[in-house]
């Protein structure tokens, strides 16, 4: 009997918003323990919501982003349940009205495209954080009412790498929209995921096997790791004659290990009711133009501009998109320097390369992008040597120096004087009688190596082309 899994999603991304949903501590991650906190975010009686109006806007800009219907009227409940990280024993959330209804995202997978619907995207705040020392729990509240989305997904995943290519995509959607940094592991973004088995006829026909969910996977690795954990478990309780039972799980990304947490929680288990000290909200035509306006330019839009408008292969566009960091400073230096296609080239060869060796950080780098951009077109303009472009990137790195105050130090311009050049191939074939007389007898191989060796000495002083075109007049009267 072959068992088909059905997942669902439900993902919680904290919203990029200075302070807290309903009062003004700062919503910024860290810090000491319990330093961003006052009597509302602590659940103190008596203390009174007032309502981001910022997150309300980044919640009806993930609506946009993600094609949802937009509610005009919305309101809030009190989702109840008794547990250390909540500090007023219920959760202010979304459940009869939330912002956003339906929406979808279409992924890529294996080369097969595929529609994820939404059920849903609501607005609630998020909860404190449980630490855990041998017999004692601490309770840190910082965290506690920052304003997070809910987007949670229908059934519409069957295998890992279906919902990994999703939250790859949501993710960047979100970051590139600026609603959530998506920083899985500061739990910036985390996922729960549902999943039940059954065979494929009783799934075709909406006969889904018994749900259990895995809560709080905060990295794309593990959300791949704990479905197939799962769905081994379910396999094996369901092949040896038992019965999934519905609970709530925990994944050990240490150990790779499925353990349960409490049995799962439905709807009325939360005794949701209307939160009296919060009023509806009614979002008028003009706001919600507005938010719409103010939506930056989504990665698909980009990847449009890049491949249309630049002239890039699909692959080159997709590498720079990868990073919203990368794709910002390459949007930067085109502003400066119209020469796309050789900008794009600089930095996935050069710059990426430095960024996975360590040596670089997107976010900090010691240069600007009109340096990095004037670097390439001094090369493009014959002003530089292209071979020593990235030693000079490199310097560029370390010192934070221009590559004008670089080239001016180190004496790297290129500059044509014949007499300098034709003085250097001669002592280069002079040292390599045997290279040169090989050359003469058709070993052309050779001539790369007495090129390389006067590149070297002349130390990007001379464009290559007058170097090639004198060394191959010289070797021809040899």
């Amino acid at each position: 009997m072959k068992l088909y899994p059905t997942i669902g999603l439900e993902t919680h991304a904290e919203l990029m918003t200075e302070s807290k949903l309903f009062c003004s501590c700062s919503a910024r991650f860290g810090g000491g323990e319990n330093e961003h906190c006052c009597i509302g975010c602590s659940g103190f009686p008596g203390a009174l919501p007032a309502l981001n109006k910022k997150a309300l806007e980044l919640i009806v800009r993930a609506g946009f982003s993600f094609n949802c219907e937009i509610a005009r009227f919305t309101k809030w409940e009190r989702k109840n349940y008794f547990y250390p990280d909540l500090p007023a024993a219920y959760q202010v959330s979304q459940m009869e009205r939330p912002v956003c209804a339906g929406g979808f995202l279409e992924i890529n997978v294996s080369g097969e495209k595929k529609t994820i619907r939404l059920n849903r995207i609501h607005l609630e705040e998020d909860a404190g954080k449980l630490t855990h020392e041998g017999n004692r729990s601490f309770a840190d509240y910082n965290r506690t009412g920052v304003p997070l989305i809910e987007i949670v997904t229908e059934p519409d995943f069957h295998s890992a790498d279906e919902v990994v290519a999703y939250v790859e995509k949501l993710r960047q959607i979100l970051q590139y929209a600026d609603i959530c940094d998506g920083k899985m592991e500061q739990g910036s973004l985390r996922c729960d995921v549902n999943i039940s088995l059954a065979t494929i006829e009783n799934t075709q026909a909406g006969k889904l096997g018994v749900r259990t969910e895995i809560k709080n996977l905060n990295s794309i690795k593990a959300i791949g790791r704990a479905i197939q954990a799962e769905t081994e478990r379910q396999t094996d309780i369901i092949e040896s004659g038992g019965t999934v039972v519905q609970q709530t799980l925990r994944f050990n990304d240490a150990n790779g290990e499925i353990t349960p947490m409490r049995n799962k929680e439905n709807a009325h288990d939360y005794r949701y009711f209307p939160d009296p000290d919060i009023p509806p909200v009614v979002l008028t035509e003009e706001e919600l133009k507005s938010f719409k306006a103010a939506l930056p330019e989504l990665p698909e839009v980009r990847m449009s501009r890049y491949t249309a408008e630049f002239g890039l292969s699909p692959n080159d566009a997709a590498i720079i998109l990868g990073d919203k960091n990368v794709s910002d400073f390459y949007d930067d230096t085109v502003k400066i320097y119209n020469s796309p296609k050789t900008l794009a080239g600089f930095i996935i060869v050069e710059l990426l390369r430095r960024v996975n060796l360590g040596e670089a950080n997107m976010k900090s780098l010691s240069f600007t992008a009109d340096d990095f951009a004037e670097l390439q077109r001094f090369v493009d303009e014959g002003k530089v040597n292209r071979d020593i472009r990235k030693d000079i990137l490199r310097d560029m790195l370390e010192s934070g120096k221009s590559p004008v105050q670089i080239c001016d130090e180190k004496n790297l311009w290129i500059k044509e004087d014949a007499g300098a050049v034709e003085a250097v191939i001669d002592k280069i074939m002079a040292a390599n009688p045997a290279a040169v007389e090989q050359y003469k007898n058709g070993e052309i191989k050779v001539f790369g190596f007495l090129m390389g060796q006067a590149n070297k000495e002349l130390k990007g002083s001379a464009a290559p082309a007058t170097v090639k075109n004198m060394l191959e007049q010289k070797l021809k009267k040899a």
